[in-house]
């Protein structure tokens, strides 16, 4: 297992066998600009979106890599917005185990000391389907191909409540999207516990348990400094002028103040696991 921060400090304090990169594969919640890129700055729009994110500022991801002491040229990510976890494409967008194929091919040797960092699963289910044993499968073997290939620390984070979202709240389609968001994470983890007992000693996968956190910031907003957890902050500009306030920045992706709350959350998740 990578040795990593003394939970005892209130700042991390890295020895050795420290994580010294990042590998990201996922959807919109983790793209750092690679959409923005291929589409030559046209989408995510900017304003009101940060330099190609899906937010109003750096995403977990980068905050996280920040608080592990990284360099952004250690970061290195592959996550599409719009990607499901399929191993094609959908809408010219690489899926999760795509990106992972793409990235295991393509390299000759791999770092152990990496955090690879897979979070996907939502889009599936925005699109319409409901088979969660698709999607886990793909993660699953999106999984098993970087053990194989030598990864030692994984991440992998969980669906907040896709029915409690802004954008499917008042639909029709909520109560589905939540009962699928639930079979989704029951069959994530035992994916992960089965995966992780194959793999053996010396190898850790990580869960990130963002349905929870989602829960209580929702529950409990004012814990996280939040005033609103239902709305999207871009629906109204004029209540949009401190938008650090605010859960969600449009109606399906977090502020950057959302996005450092899963950073932290990460980086404790990554501490308690030496």
């Amino acid at each position: 297992m990578v040795i990593l921060a003394d939970s005892t400090k209130s700042s991390p304090n890295f020895h050795s066998e420290q994580i010294n990169e990042l590998y990201v594969f996922g959807d919109s919640l983790s793209d750092t600009g690679n959409v923005f890129k291929a589409t030559q700055g046209l989408y995510p729009p900017s304003p009101p979106y940060f330099q190609g994110r899906y937010s109003n500022g750096p995403v977990w991801v980068e905050q996280l890599g920040s608080k592990l002491g990284l360099q952004n040229s250690k970061n290195i990510n592959f996550a599409c917005g719009g990607a499901t976890t399929i191993s094609g494409s959908l809408n010219g967008v690489p899926g999760v185990l795509a990106q992972v194929n793409n990235y295991t091919k393509s390299q000759p040797k791999i770092n152990p000391n990496a955090l690879y960092i897979i979070w996907a699963g939502a889009n599936d289910y925005l699109y319409g389907s409901s088979n969660t044993n698709s999607a886990i499968a793909n993660l699953s073997t999106a999984l098993d191909s970087l053990l194989t290939v030598g990864a030692k620390t994984l991440l992998v984070a969980n669906l907040p409540d896709l029915g409690k979202i802004p954008a499917t709240s008042s639909t029709y389609n909520a109560a589905n999207l939540s009962t699928v968001t639930n079979l989704h994470n029951a069959e994530l983890t035992k994916s992960i516990n089965l995966v992780q007992q194959k793999s053996g000693s010396g190898k850790k996968i990580i869960q990130l348990d963002v349905n929870h956190l989602y829960r209580e910031a929702i529950s409990h907003p004012e814990k996280f400094g939040f005033t609103n957890v239902t709305s999207a902050c871009l629906a109204t500009q004029a209540s949009c002028n401190n938008p650090d306030k605010f859960l969600f920045w449009d109606s399906i992706h977090p502020t950057t103040a959302g996005h450092r709350i899963l950073a932290d959350t990460a980086l404790k998740a990554i501490s308690v696991s030496r």
